[in-house]
Parts: structure tokens; sequence; C-alpha cells
């Protein structure tokens, strides 16, 4: 069995966690390393490090404090991985954690989170989702059970100091072109939740004052939200510090084209086996400055039928 190199405890807070983090920066410190080939498991919560709860109240939906998001673990290290080169990672098998097998999907007040839908549905809502092996099912919403596509909605590496720059600096601009929007047009730094890590002292501060919300994707990967992002998936990621720093969260258990709710998956705590390789150079071999990935060739068919054999 590949080691467990991250794991999360959901009894306790993701705050408690030193090999999280939920903010990207460059100075985030490595939590632990690998050789290129190497395959292991990392353990993850969902998304808001457990703040919604298994019941049948939306109202933690509608107060939790999004600035806390996302949970994420990591950053792992890969020996020898350098700026300019691709960090190939393998996504060879994902699932939830035995103790929480259940999720949740909801979609989010306008005032708190907001969606693409919250002219028509302004008020947050919640439904609870039971997973039983590859299918799941709702007690807020009767008479489904279909198959899911697990895979992980947030996946990235870190990004060097210039980069990070560059987004500071264009989310800026784009909340300064409506900056009373409701919801707000971008996230920007946030100290007083951020989670460093295993940063101290002013290397924490300085994270917290300068890092990057969670919230978009971006050059470096990060919360992509692709449903096919799953089992047998190969993604290529450019490597931005040394060591490249990936981390990743956010697990679905099942999701569409996208989050139009804003919290649109069936979101998870779980775990995800994957092996790492490095392109050398491939960066510029390929001319690559975002993230690439081959799809997963496992897709749920839901086409309703039977076979009869004789």
């Amino acid at each position: 069995m590949p080691d467990t190199l991250i794991k999360v405890d959901l009894t306790k807070s993701a705050y408690e966690n030193d090999k999280v983090h939920n903010r990207w920066h460059p100075d985030i410190p490595m939590v632990e390393w690998v050789n290129p080939g190497d395959d292991f498991i990392i353990e993850t919560y969902d998304w808001t490090g457990g703040f919604i709860k298994n019941n049948d109240s939306a109202d933690d939906v509608r107060d939790i404090d999004l600035s806390i998001v996302h949970f994420l673990s990591g950053p792992i290290g890969v020996k020898g991985a350098e700026p300019g080169d691709l960090l190939v990672v393998d996504l060879l098998d994902v699932g939830p954690l035995k103790e929480s097998l259940w999720g949740f999907n909801g979609f989010f007040s306008k005032q708190n989170g907001g969606g693409f839908l919250t002219d028509h549905f302004p008020l947050a809502q919640k439904s609870i989702w039971d997973i039983k092996g590859l299918y799941t099912s709702s007690r807020h919403v009767p008479g489904v059970n279909f198959a899911g596509l697990i895979h992980p909605g947030l996946i990235g590496c870190l990004p060097d100091p210039k980069l990070l720059a560059t987004w500071n600096e264009r989310e800026t601009a784009l909340i300064a072109t409506n900056p009373t929007r409701v919801p707000g047009l971008a996230n920007p730094p946030f100290a007083p939740t951020a989670h460093a890590g295993q940063a101290k002292g002013d290397v924490k501060a300085k994270i917290g004052a300068e890092g990057a919300r969670t919230v978009p994707p971006r050059e470096h990967g990060g919360n992509c939200d692709i449903k096919d992002l799953s089992r047998g998936s190969k993604i290529y990621f450019p490597v931005y510090v040394p060591g490249g720093g990936l981390s990743m969260g956010d697990l679905h258990f099942s999701q569409g084209d996208g989050e139009i709710t804003f919290c649109g998956a069936i979101e998870m705590a779980g775990w995800v086996h994957m092996r790492v390789n490095l392109i050398k150079g491939g960066m510029a071999k390929y001319g690559i400055k975002n993230p690439i990935f081959k799809p997963s060739p496992i897709t749920p068919t839901y086409n309703d039928y039977l076979i009869f054999e004789g």
C-alpha cells in the first residue's frame, strides 16, 4: 500500500492541521517531499473544513465565513522540480473518507457567495447526499439515485512572487470596476482567516497579507472544478517554485459542467492516490503556461436499459 502522507482528523478544526493551508503564496513551507515516480495518498477536508454539517438546516450555508475557504492539503515538494519544469500528476484513484460517507450540495445566498442563479434562488439551500459505493442518494431529493464521478475540484502548484503579484494586481483592478457589487467580483487577500500551514512569525504574517484566495482558477491550476479530472486523469502543471508545491482539496463526489449555484457539486472529505513525475524544461519545450490534462477514461453511463442474456 502507498504511504498516506497527509491525514486529516474531521473531529478537529482544519486550522489545527499544519499540513493544510487556505491561501496561495510562494512562502508556504512544503510539508512533505517525494521523488519523481513516487505514488502516495493525500487525505483532504471538504472545502469548508467541516463547517457544513450533516443535518436538515441550511443555516450553515447561509452563515459560513467564506474567507476561510478552501482548505487544501499540502504543499507537497517534488525533489528536483525547478521553475520551468512540468509536474506530471497521475490521478490513480480517489474516494470518500470511510468515516465520512456523505456529502453536501448547496445554493449559496445572494448575500454570501452568490452564484449564477441568485436572482432566481436568492436564499441559502442545502441537500445532504449519502454515499453508498459508486452511488449516492439524498433524503432531501427523494427518488434520485445515481452514479458519481469523484474528482478533486481544486489542485495546483504554488505561484512564484511575480505570478502572485500579477494575480493580486489583476484582481484588485477587477474589483475596482464595480466595488459595491454583491457578490463581489473577486476576493482580495484577507489576513484574519488565513491558514499558512507550517509558516510562523513574520512569514506567516506576510502570507496572510499577500496570499491569494483560492476561489478562482489561475495559471497554476487551482479551483478548476472539472468533473472529468477523475481516476485515470493525467495533469501537466507548470512549476513556478523549487519543488513545485502541489496542493489539493475540495473533493467532489459528483458535479455537472461547472458549479452554477456556487456550490454545485456534492462536496465531501476524501482521499486522492496519485503519482508524480517531471518533464524537465517542459514549459518552454511544449509552450505551456497553464495546466493541461488528459480526462479520465471512466465516465458514468446514465442510459436506462436492461440486458437479457441466455
